[in-house]
């Protein structure tokens, strides 16, 4: 039976599988690049049978005790009026908490019997036939029993395991970033969406104290940059939104002085296999879908499979991971039809489009057509069904 396991990924999908691997008595290290949990980050949402894995965690009253509460989201012309309201179960699901705070619920939970290994990774994989044997940027070579990439959409361990990224990337024509920035408008559990033809706004906060979470998502064809610079990256952001009215010209400043940028082109990472040998993707690094697509929710409703059928074979990774392809893979691909149509949702290129999305938010709130959205994301969010396996 596979005792020892290393995790490329600290973020989210990663501390899942370390969690319920612990539970199962194996020996679980989790390395991640950057230096420390990051903080802040865009919020996440569950729901539906999302929620399961929370409760079988027993981690669901400590994110609740995190979650945002956010209340209404209010949808604004190009001269900032409202013209539309989204009530909060509309965006923020059951249960919604910033990507950060729940980084950081599930570390605590997994600390004590896990291993974390910060400011490194992973730089080569050489599978034996009892092990894999492991190079890292820093750390001494190691051999394990299994590898698991939860390393994101721009994984790593794909990259060493499965072939380059640009072999399996699609983009979408899009892109976005989120950022912390100061709270002038004082917003108090509201959020705010604002759009220019091929521009959007998000701008949201918790405390009119407190800090906003400020989101761009914007048309992006062939654009060139480092993604690594990140002042190129902020550059790149205040170009395209140069000129803009509203309040974008005050929400660029708090991009100049964020600390917490995100920043990425939307994409799709479709691969034939999620498994190879001895080596496993779960999350974006199997099947990045970008936002819309649940992707939260399912990592962590895919590392609790993973672990589910590790137990279910007694260990015997080719027949667990097998059947924890099979179980997922119809999931991951509903979560990327959902977000396919993301990009030009929240940025339509066109004032027709502008005015049919603005429309069909409209429609939504109303008596006749109330559920409908709620519906279409609980489809989504249900395509996988969680087996008790008795862990």
């Amino acid at each position: 039976m596979s005792k020892t396991v290393l995790i490329s990924g600290a973020s989210i999908a990663g501390p899942s599988v370390a969690f319920w691997l612990n539970r199962l008595g194996y020996s679980t290290t989790v390395v991640e690049r950057a230096p420390a949990l990051r903080a802040g980050g865009q919020a996440v949402d569950f729901r539906g049978e999302q929620m399961k894995v929370l409760r079988r965690m027993g981690l669901l009253e400590e994110i609740r005790a995190h979650q945002t509460a956010m209340g209404e989201q209010h949808i604004l012309d190009a001269s900032g009026r409202r013209v539309a309201s989204l009530p909060a179960s509309m965006i923020s699901g059951e249960v919604e908490i910033q990507r950060g705070d729940l980084s950081r619920v599930l570390y605590e939970a997994t600390k004590d019997r896990t291993e974390y290994v910060f400011g490194d990774w992973i730089t080569s994989l050489t599978e034996t036939g009892s092990g894999v044997e492991v190079t890292f940027a820093h750390g001494a070579p190691r051999t394990v029993d299994l590898v698991i990439g939860a390393d994101g959409l721009h994984s790593g361990v794909r990259a060493l395991a499965f072939g380059p990224e640009s072999r399996f990337r699609t983009e979408m024509g899009y892109a976005c970033a989120g950022f912390s920035a100061p709270n002038h408008l004082r917003l108090d559990h509201t959020g705010l969406i604002y759009n220019v033809l091929g521009r959007g706004v998000t701008y949201a906060a918790q405390d009119p104290d407190g800090p906003a979470s400020v989101g761009f998502v914007f048309a992006a064809d062939g654009l060139s940059y480092d993604r690594k610079d990140e002042a190129q990256v902020k550059k790149v952001i205040a170009e395209v939104y140069a000129g803009v009215g509203w309040e974008v010209p005050r929400l660029l400043e708090g991009l100049h002085a964020a600390t917490d940028l995100y920043f990425d082109e939307l994409a799709h990472v479709y691969l034939p296999r999620y498994t190879s040998g001895r080596v496993a993707l779960v999350g974006d690094a199997g099947w990045g879908v970008g936002p819309g697509g649940s992707g939260t929710g399912l990592a962590m409703m895919a590392a609790y499979v993973l672990a589910g059928e590790l137990f279910a074979a007694a260990g015997d990774h080719r027949l667990a991971f097998s059947r924890y392809e099979a179980a997922v893979r119809p999931a991951a691909e509903a979560g990327a039809k959902q977000a396919k149509g993301t990009g030009p949702f929240l940025a339509p290129r066109t004032a027709r489009g502008l005015w049919l999305r603005n429309q069909s938010h409209r429609m939504l709130t109303t008596r006749m057509f109330s559920g409908v959205f709620d519906r279409m994301t609980l489809k989504a969010a249900n395509t996988l069904k969680l087996k008790d396996y008795g862990m």
